[in-house]
């Protein structure tokens, strides 16, 4: 594959986007529509929007989500992946449940970058340690991302540990 998935296109749109903002909340109800989950509008504070993020970027590129607003949906979602490939899914473990995003990159350390939703309340790209992985998925029927993973910089993830 030459171009960038296109979930990854859409979710590259909403980095910086903060449940903080009126803009931002905005932008995350939007993302509970896109991912068939209109009764979870106006909720940004409150529930957890990292599945709804990935929903959304998925929806908006043509590909069925879970529509599910839990992130351990997508341990089910298309073909399980054994080792991460650029634009995969991951999913994480996390005290008190979960968390999913978008595999773009790995830090020199070997940490994955993920960019994802509600990653310290906001769309961004932040390290995650790989022994908190509970799976990499593709979605069924598209072509494999086969370039390696770039390697970059990115915070470590510390609020969804």
């Amino acid at each position: 594959m030459t171009t960038e998935p296109k979930w990854i296109t859409e979710a590259r749109k909403e980095i910086g986007v903060s449940e903080h903002t009126a803009v931002g909340s905005a932008a995350v109800d939007q993302m509970w529509i896109d991912s068939k989950l209109r009764g979870l509008v106006g909720t940004a504070r409150e529930t957890p929007w990292c599945a709804g993020f990935v929903n959304a970027c998925l929806e908006r590129a043509g590909i069925r989500s879970t529509r599910s607003d839990s992130s351990r949906s997508y341990l089910a979602f298309g073909d399980e992946l054994k080792e991460p490939v650029y634009g995969c899914i991951v999913t994480f473990s996390r005290t008190g449940g979960g968390h999913v995003g978008f595999v773009v990159g790995k830090t020199e350390s070997g940490n994955l970058m993920v960019l994802g939703g509600n990653q310290s309340d906001a769309v961004n790209i932040k390290a995650f340690k790989t022994d908190r992985v509970t799976g990499y998925r593709w979605p069924s029927g598209v072509p494999l991302d086969t370039r390696p993973l770039p390697v970059g910089n990115a915070d470590l993830s510390v609020k969804e540990s």
